[in-house]
């Protein structure tokens, strides 16, 4: 899914090393392979779908939901020879709701409140409408990625007759569906409801309008317009849209999808969905619930609203190896999608990479670069640094240009360079982006207090006999040494003391490594910057 660099040259796992991989991946595609029984379907593929709502632009959600569904197709593969297939399917031809948030020319969204969304102009005047314009930006951040999908369109479908015969094994059922559906809805709603919503030929809306009569012999319902009179028509050839649990259900049933994952508001969605299926002689996907993305409130993000980071924000502050192993870990496990989430994840990205050449076969299954890389994760980079060590870099630096920062690194690592080391270059560019963005408007530097003033001379002193090019290890047992000298109450004290007087943080990187990285004689001029409080006054 991303082209960071070569693969580690690694024989693929055997089919029974698979079996045994405990990753939770491995898990959903072992009950997928129990499903089909290890035989090819008879449409020839075992079908993954992933399911978009084209009423707002693409958010990360909708990123994670394709990636994860990737995951499982990846490890199916890996315990069967059966082929596979992943439709990202779009619901474009359902009625705009409502205006998004986050979209320009609301008013002249407004005036096409219920028209289908392949029939809504689209607000940023690029498409011929407002879901081809989503469904463009959905296929290019997921061209990008490098995901393996057919794209399939809502509106396409249903006008070319693809689901016609499902949508009259729906009218054939319809009752059987209003006894599953009503009771799920309110009163005033139940009064109403319909499974289909027709087209109509006046205005081109989607109407949520009762059906008085059902024709399954003819194909044709007969619904009350909003102007009272009655109508009939066909419920196929995209004259007639189905309500959007009823849809799912017949999508399932027409493609014989075999898995699709949805987000934990949905569980009472998909139950009633899978009864519509089996109402329709269809049988449900196997699923996997995962929990939501909440952003920096702790509030559902929502593409309608725009909150929450974008995939656009993720990427210019991190690689999108770093986003996959958001999305790959802990799946059910709500999680803040935030801006300060994103240092943590490339380092643990880093670190994975970097045990996964010395790990046995069942750790490599386990590692979360195995998945990320669909089996075929990148060897890691030689001279490698941290993320949070680059941040410091560049705060220290009192630079944002890549020249300058490569200076430093090439000093500590003579070997490194952009060329050899292509993922350290693209970190350093998403290093400065952060710190400039993120960082630094939220840097708070204080003035030493008298222990952290006396231990900081002491550190000085440390550093003016040790060599220019002294490792990282000696200067890190001198930094600990100092920490012991002085009467902190613990050593995390001298860490924490060190990153707030001289990062304007309260965390930061391994002092040895960094003092390394940055030199002994700059590191000493920072330190004599701080004692005269020159830090705390910028």
């Amino acid at each position: 899914m991303t082209d960071q660099a070569a693969s580690f040259s690694v024989a693929p796992p055997s089919r029974a090393d698979a079996m045994k991989g405990r990753a939770w991946p491995f898990e959903e595609a072992r009950k997928l392979l129990a499903r089909i029984g290890d035989k090819t379907p008879a449409k020839g593929y075992v079908l993954f779908e992933t399911g978009y709502g084209p009423s707002g632009l693409p958010h990360i959600g909708t990123f994670g939901e394709v990636a994860r569904t990737t995951m499982v197709r990846k490890a199916f593969e890996l315990l069967s020879d059966v082929p596979t297939k992943l439709f990202a399917f779009s619901d474009d031809m359902d009625g705009l709701r409502k205006v998004p948030d986050n979209i320009p020319n609301g008013e002249m969204l407004a005036r096409n409140i219920g028209m289908p969304l392949t029939a809504v102009p689209d607000p940023f005047g690029k498409f011929d409408s407002f879901g081809a314009h989503n469904n463009a930006m959905l296929r290019d951040f997921l061209d990008r990625f490098g995901f393996e999908y057919e794209f399939k369109s809502s509106t396409q479908m249903y006008k070319s007759g693809a689901f016609d015969a499902t949508l009259l094994a729906v009218l054939k059922n319809y009752h059987a569906i209003q006894a599953i559906m009503l009771p799920t809805l309110r009163e005033e709603r139940r009064q109403t409801y319909s499974p289909f919503m027709p087209v109509c030929t006046k205005t081109g809306r989607v109407l949520q309008v009762p059906t008085v009569e059902t024709k399954p012999d003819a194909g044709t319902i007969v619904y009350r317009d909003e102007d009272g009179t009655l109508v009939e028509t066909p419920v196929t050839g995209g004259r007639c849209k189905l309500q959007w649990k009823i849809d799912w259900a017949m999508r399932w049933t027409a493609l014989s999808v075999d898995y699709e994952m949805s987000g934990k508001d949905l569980i009472d969605s998909v139950k009633h969905s899978s009864k519509v299926t089996r109402a329709i002689g269809g049988k449900p996907p196997e699923g996997f619930t995962y929990e939501l993305f909440l952003d920096e409130n702790g509030e559902k993000i929502s593409k309608s609203r725009g909150n929450g980071l974008t995939i656009e924000q993720w990427l210019t502050y991190g690689p999108p190896e770093s986003l996959s192993l958001f999305m790959y870990q802990q799946p059910k496990a709500a999680k803040r999608l935030h801006f300060d989430v994103i240092p943590r994840h490339v380092d643990d990205y880093l670190s994975f990479v970097e045990r996964y050449p010395a790990q046995n076969v069942q750790q490599r299954l386990d590692n979360p670069v195995f998945h990320i890389h669909g089996g075929n994760p990148p060897a890691p980079e030689a001279n490698g640094l941290p993320f949070s060590m680059l941040l410091n870099l560049v705060g220290v630096a009192n630079s944002l240009e890549k020249d300058v920062l490569w200076g430093f690194i090439t000093r500590y690592a003579p070997k490194a360079s952009p060329a050899a080391n292509p993922m350290l270059d693209r970190l350093v560019g998403h290093a400065i982006a952060y710190f400039r963005d993120y960082v630094e408007p939220s840097r708070r530097f204080r003035v030493p207090t008298g222990i952290e003033a006396a231990a900081l001379r002491d550190l000085d002193d440390c550093l003016s006999k040790l060599p220019a090019d002294a490792s990282a290890e000696d200067i890190q047992n001198e930094v600990y040494a100092v920490g012991k000298r002085h009467a902190f109450p613990e050593l995390k004290a001298w860490f924490q003391a060190m990153y707030e007087t001289m990062f304007g943080a309260s965390q930061g990187p391994r002092m040895g490594s960094f003092i390394a990285l940055y030199g002994i004689a700059p590191t000493r001029a920072l330190i004599a910057r701080v004692l005269g409080g020159g830090m705390a006054k910028a």
